[in-house]
């Protein structure tokens, strides 16, 4: 059976508006509002595929904490308060690794509902 990638730093920029994830096999560096959009969190994802939300407005956001939840996740918190989602290392490590796929969807599907990622002033 093939071992799961394990984290061994997590580095948020001074900016704060990008992650580096390093893994024993690779490394990630996932934007702020990727991961916002990505959030695992039910209010993102809903308790289903099909309730699953597409959030827009976020080109802008920070993030201003990660916790770390066990051995296992991470949560992070954003700039806009959003802080329900934990990101789990697996999801961390699928995150990055489908990140340009994820991305273009979610590109997408925002222009398919007419919205946009610059956020509402």
């Amino acid at each position: 059976m093939a071992q799961k990638p394990w984290p061994t730093e997590l580095r948020l920029h001074k900016d704060r508006k990008a992650l580096t994830v390093t893994f024993d096999d690779e490394s990630f560096e996932l934007a702020a509002e990727y991961l916002r959009v990505r959030s695992p969190s039910a209010e993102v994802q809903g308790h289903s595929p099909s309730e699953r939300r597409i959030v827009a407005g976020k080109q802008d956001v920070h993030i201003l904490e990660l916790h770390p939840v066990g051995n296992y996740a991470v949560r992070l918190v954003f700039d806009d308060l959003h802080s329900t989602g934990i990101f789990s290392w697996d999801y961390l490590h699928e995150l990055g690794s489908n990140r340009e796929q994820y991305w273009r969807d979610y590109l997408a599907e925002l222009e398919e509902k007419n919205l946009s990622r610059a956020p509402v002033r």
